[in-house]
């Protein structure tokens, strides 16, 4: 083949390449939570659970991961929970692996959810809300 044949290859090759890193970055950032952590795993096979899945194919893994299939340059898995950071003293997180949900409850009683009451303040510090 001639230099002109072999240069149009290696610069659409990595043309390709470029646009798959592009697709995992934007499908990363669409996901809901902006503050979801996601990891990547070069050369990771797009199966789960003996599933094939092709390029740009997404599957929920059991442990709540959004992961998405970017053969042939491996797999990218974001986490699909919001976890709350900012929630008073009396009150926990708690995490549903069956829906993938976290809840904030009482620890008291954690049948109940965690809501602003007259016993308890709520916000950062004991801070009250603002007046409207």
């Amino acid at each position: 083949p001639s230099s002109t044949t072999t240069m149009a290859t290696r610069a659409q090759k990595a043309a390709c390449a470029w646009g798959r890193l592009c697709l995992l970055l934007s499908l990363l950032l669409q996901l809901p939570g902006s503050q979801a952590k996601c990891y990547f795993q070069a050369k990771a096979p797009c199966e789960y659970e003996g599933k094939q899945f092709s390029l740009g194919e997404s599957w929920l893994s059991t442990n709540c991961l959004l992961c998405t299939c970017l053969h042939p340059i491996g797999v990218g898995c974001c986490e699909t929970t919001q976890h709350p950071i900012d929630f008073p003293d009396w009150c926990e997180a708690h995490y549903d692996a069956q829906t993938c949900q976290i809840s904030v409850v009482q620890k008291a009683n954690p049948s109940l959810p965690c809501v602003k009451s007259v016993e308890h303040e709520w916000g950062s510090a004991g801070t009250p809300e603002p007046l409207s």
